[in-house]
Order: structure tokens, then C-alpha cells, then sequence
């Protein structure tokens, strides 16, 4: 018997459903009832019950692709704060191959890069990388972190949320699945994207966001009043790249694992927020 609907909040030790249901993500059985672990929204698949968490922290996986910041050079890597209780580290031989150089001459303590997850070891060690299509440095813009959680619905159902605050401030827009969102703009409206991204952070558990936001686009913006569908934040798409004008970079031989939810989300604008990178023999070297 299910006690509860779709995307209702529930608290820890909620019971959520008994008997014929089967627990998942963020659930525990006790005897033949089924409890939430955390606060968070319902979602049931198949008779297997999830509860995603509205606060949690970005636990990396293969194949993510997240926004991370420089915060540290070594001998042959860089370190990087990418939201998460885990250490990034891109290493030198993910940019430019075998070839020494120095790594201050490439990327500077406080530099912004869209990267894969290449792996993740035992002792919560990611290993990030740079070769895929437009992965790479940002240029200037905004960072906004959000609750890694919130990035299906801040992306919306095959992208409608995220196209609208970008249609609207005229924006382009990178969303990590680690929960930290780029943007660029006039500076006056990538004030309002990152006020309108937080709006959706916090109220993403609620019914009748997308209205919400459209007019508060709509009023921030000055535009004239626009219709869009609602959409249920239930599908991520992958887009066809992050950023148009990005260089398509050689695949690792080996593909990553295939993403299977809060996919990034990218810009389609002319200019682009990533710099190029190369290596002499299948990538170029960063500008």
C-alpha cells in the first residue's frame, strides 16, 4: 500500500508506503514498512520508492560533467573545489599529453573549467579530464551554486526551464551536475538569471514554479508576457554540446559511463565562455 503521492515532501522515519513497495535512494525498511531517510520529495518507479534530498552534497561519479575552480597547482596537477566533500584533480597529462610544461603558464589558481569525471578511487579522489566537446576554460561571467539535487528541475523537462531564463536575460548559461551554474551576460541581467536560478534552488519542491518564474522573468526583464507548458523537472536531456564555439576534442578510447540523470546544461549563444584546449598529438593546447 503506497501512503504517499509523487513529489510529496516527507520528513525521516515518514512511512512512506508497505507491503508490495520496495525501498530506494534515500528510504530504509523497517519490517514491512518503508521510511524516508531524509527531508525530501517522493518519486516511485516501478514500486520502488526514492526520496531525494532538498540539501545534500555532489557525490561524483564516471562520466559527470561538472564546473570546478582552481584552487591549487602541484608538481603535475591542479587541485579543484568542484562543490563536493571530494578532491578534484585534473592531472597535467589530461591537457597536453607526455610533453612538460608549466601548469601556472596553462591554468592560474582561481580559473573556472567545465570538466568529466574520468574516474573516482576509494579514497574520494576524482580524477577529472578535459577531452570531450566543449570542455574547457571560462571566461569571464558569474558562478551561482545551487543544491545538486535541484539541477533536473532547474534544468527542466527537456530543457523548458533553463531555455527560458536564457531566452529571456539573453544569458548564456552552463549548469554543473555538481550543482554550480555559469553565466554570462550584461551585467544587469546576469543579476537576474543567478535571482531567478535561486528562486528555483528554493522552491523547486513547489507546484507552479514555472509560472512563478516566468513572471518574474517577465517583470525583471520588461518583456511582454510569454505562455509556456509546465513542466515536472522529470527528464534530462544531454545537449549536443556545452558551449557552441568550443573546440570538439578527440574521445577517450573508452567511454565514460552514460549519464543517467542531472545531465549539464549549456549555452547556444555566439560567444562562447569556454577557451580552447589542445595537445600536439589529439588536442590543442589551451588559450
Amino acid at each position: 500500500m503506497l501512503l504517499v503521492n509523487e513529489k510529496d515532501l516527507v520528513v525521516p522515519g515518514q512511512v512512506l508506503a508497505e507491503n508490495d513497495y520496495y525501498p530506494g535512494r534515500g528510504t530504509f525498511k523497517e519490517g514491512k514498512k518503508i521510511c524516508s531517510s531524509f527531508v525530501g520529495l517522493v518519486s516511485v518507479r516501478n514500486k520502488k520508492i526514492n526520496v531525494i534530498p532538498l540539501q545534500s552534497k555532489y557525490i561524483p561519479k564516471r562520466g559527470d560533467v561538472v564546473i570546478g575552480e582552481i584552487t591549487d597547482i602541484r608538481f603535475s596537477m591542479w587541485g579543484l573545489d568542484i562543490n563536493s566533500p571530494y578532491s578534484g584533480l585534473l592531472p597535467a597529462s589530461e591537457v597536453f599529453g607526455k610533453e612538460k610544461r608549466e601548469l601556472e603558464n596553462v591554468f592560474e589558481i582561481g580559473d573556472v573549467l567545465l570538466l568529466r569525471v574520468v574516474d573516482v578511487d576509494e579514497v574520494r579522489k576524482v580524477k577529472l579530464g578535459l577531452k570531450g566537446r566543449g570542455l574547457g576554460k571560462f571566461r569571464d561571467g558569474i558562478l551561482v551554486y545551487i543544491t545538486p539535487t535541484k539541477v533536473p528541475r532547474l534544468i527542466g523537462k527537456r530543457g523548458s526551464m533553463i531555455n527560458m531564463v536564457k531566452e529571456k536575460t539573453h544569458c548564456d548559461i552552463v549548469v554543473g551536475q555538481n550543482g554550480v551554474v555559469w553565466i554570462k551576460g550584461e551585467p544587469d541581467m546576469e543579476r537576474i538569471a543567478e535571482r531567478v536560478i535561486l528562486m528555483i534552488d528554493r522552491e523547486a519542491h513547489t507546484s507552479g514554479l514555472t509560472d512563478r518564474v516566468r513572471e518574474l522573468l517577465d517583470r525583471l526583464t520588461g518583456a511582454e508576457p510569454t505562455t509556456l507548458d509546465e513542466d515536472d523537472g522529470s527528464e534530462v536531456v544531454e545537449p549536443e554540446a556545452p558551449v557552441e564555439n568550443a573546440v570538439e576534442m578527440e574521445e577517450e578510447t573508452e567511454n565514460p559511463d552514460e549519464i543517467e540523470e542531472d545531465e549539464v546544461e549549456s549555452s547556444g549563444g555566439e560567444e562562447s565562455g569556454n577557451e580552447e584546449v589542445k595537445d600536439e598529438n589529439n588536442s590543442e593546447e589551451q588559450r
